[in-house]
């Protein structure tokens, strides 16, 4: 790529041909504040926070949308520059409640950020403001419409990232507003409650459901017997909620947290992920070696299965019918671990602790009762379940380091890696290559479906068998092949979809920011556990083995697909269901 050099700030900085000149100043240590901006986004120049002064320009251009060019002047702090800034976040504020104190943004906010940035201490507008009411029709996402700043961050990942494309910007000027289309309610629109709307949101305008107050009532009854699980991506996210650097290994201190809090057990979503591999990977077999239908696509993303059932109902039966770790997790607790303990299962509360907004939908499903109670009971992000630790004086940095109880908090280090885009896909294949031929898979280091690429493709040779794979994150990646699934094109036997970029350590309940480099060293993180674990293949998990002996008998048996196994419905089969809670605020 041709290199050009320009000046900013007094600065000579070298830049790639075709890079903005935010691009080249963040790269060179130079800070510029930007609202609209995201690095995950094409840039829009919509909110004119990030406009600098050019030697030979009149106007102040956005530096986000303008391009470097060779011998450009570039100053980023006149008095010019401060002033539009200030005017305009001063007029985002006029219209913007101020309510900061109980806001879900309140200290991530970055709006708040800017106040506070470009120096202001009084609101020198006042008039008419904008009234909208708050949409909770969703089990997943409130939506806060007077919060909104107009960005279009939300709009963008939802069409440009996610194709789902629900929400849009209508009207104009002072009328113009973000949201699903004929002012329809989230809950009644194509949304797939993925939360990358809520993640890349820079102020409240999106938050989650979220029902702490609902976990802490059970916590203090003593009539309830009250258990957590956390998913793999947890562990290595919580952390930068306690000023820990992004990718921070804290899964004893985490345990601890959470066992301050009251919980009576804390186990590992990881030990339902390894009960998933066994039935997922005997699924594979079997469709592989009897003529069922491939390729096979795995199901542990609800907002993948929200996507697939929506916009691809016709290749349902493409999806693996195994449940998600979580679902799996309910069940097999609300039914093999209360009996192991002697405790009535109607007296048990399943929460959940995951990186996912879409499994708070995923838990509401009706077909996710299959223990006779609702499986999981309470779904909490990573962010919420941090800001309970806050609530109860509990600093996770701190902490001494905790082990999982078991056996439901006995893992793998395959569990492990689902937390990443391509681990379920080679979990799966460690066990899958073990399951055909009876032999040790030669190395345990797929490294083939790793990395951060939209999508990935790799064949794998067992035994004779070539088994063609293909491993997408982000929902515009899973249309890709889905249309050639579709179409016929798709020679694959085995897909591994993940709704958010990275996998689930993307995940919209994630802490803020999220942002590729943020990914990228969640995700060495959760391979290094991996490395660092003695047991690395799901099916060699004793506490999985003790569950078959005990209870389920063997994989896609009876037990097991009464249990773990379910079945897909097209999305306007349950549109508006009865079943499924709104949010309550």
């Amino acid at each position: 790529m041709a290199k050009v050099t320009l000046t900013i700030n007094g600065r000579p900085v070298q830049a790639e041909q075709g890079q903005t000149v935010l691009e080249a100043a963040t790269a060179a240590g130079i800070y510029i504040p930007t609202l609209c901006a995201h690095p995950d986004l094409k840039p829009e120049g919509v909110c004119r926070i990030c406009v600098v002064e050019v030697k030979g320009q009149r106007v102040l251009p956005t530096s986000c949308t303008l391009p470097v060019a060779e011998g450009m002047i570039v100053d980023t702090n006149t008095p010019n520059v401060r002033d539009a800034r200030k005017i305009v976040v001063e007029l985002l504020l006029a219209n913007h409640p101020s309510d900061c104190l109980t806001c879900s943004r309140n200290q991530t906010c970055e709006l708040q950020k800017l106040s506070q940035e470009v120096g202001i201490r009084q609101l020198p507008f006042e008039g008419a403001r904008r009234r909208h009411e708050s949409d909770v029709s969703s089990p997943s996402i409130i939506r806060n419409p007077e919060k909104c700043v107009l960005c279009q961050r939300c709009v963008r990942v939802c069409h440009q990232i996610q194709s789902v494309g629900c929400i849009f910007t209508s009207n104009r000027g002072w009328d113009t507003e973000i949201g699903p289309a004929f002012g329809q309610d989230l809950a009644n629109t194509a949304c797939v409650y993925c939360g990358q709307c809520v993640a890349h949101c820079p102020t409240g305008a999106l938050e989650t459901v979220n029902p702490s107050s609902a976990v802490w009532d059970d916590l203090r009854n003593p009539d309830k017997y009250v258990i957590v699980q956390t998913a793999p991506a947890v562990r290595a996210a919580i952390g930068e909620e306690f000023g820990l650097p992004p990718g921070t290994r804290v899964t004893g201190k985490m345990v601890a947290a959470l066992r301050r809090m009251g919980f009576d057990k804390v186990f590992d979503t990881d030990f339902s992920a390894d009960l998933t591999i066994v039935e997922e990977a005997h699924e594979l077999v079997k469709r592989v070696s009897e003529g069922g239908k491939l390729p096979m696509i795995t199901s542990c993303s609800p907002g993948w299965v929200n996507f697939i059932e929506t916009f691809y109902p016709d290749l349902l039966g493409h999806l693996s019918s195994c449940k998600s770790p979580q679902q799996m997790f309910g069940a097999v607790a609300k039914t093999y671990y209360a009996q192991k303990l002697g405790i009535d299962p109607a007296r048990m509360v399943v929460v959940s602790v995951m990186p996912c907004v879409a499994k708070k939908f995923e838990c509401e499903r009706p077909e996710m009762r299959s223990s006779g109670y609702k499986d999981v009971d309470y779904v909490l992000t990573t962010r919420e379940a941090a800001g309970m630790m806050h609530e109860a004086g509990i600093n996770l940095a701190e902490l001494p380091d905790a082990e999982f109880d078991q056996p439901l908090g006995i893992t793998t280090g395959a569990g492990v890696i689902f937390g990443a885009t391509g681990g379920v896909m080679e979990a799966a294949l460690r066990t899958a290559y073990e399951v055909i031929t009876g032999k040790e898979v030669p190395s345990l280091d797929i490294t083939a479906v790793r990395g951060m690429d939209g999508v990935k493709e790799a064949t794998i040779d067992i035994n004779g068998l070539p088994v063609k794979a293909a491993v997408a994150h982000g929902l515009a990646n899973a249309r890709e092949i889905m249309d050639r699934v579709r179409s016929g094109e798709a020679d694959y036997t085995f897909i591994e979809v993940m709704a958010c970029p990275g996998g689930c350590l993307g995940g919209g309940g994630q802490p803020y920011p999220t942002t590729p480099e943020i990914r990228k060293k969640r995700a060495e993180a959760i391979y290094a556990i991996d490395r660092d674990m003695v047991l690395r293949k799901s099916h060699e998990n004793p506490a999985i083995q003790e569950l078959y002996a005990e209870f389920l008998g063997e994989p896609l048996g009876h037990k097991s697909h009464e249990l773990l196994h379910t079945h897909y419905t097209p999305k306007d089969a349950y549109e508006q269901d009865e079943d499924l809670e709104p949010a309550s605020v």
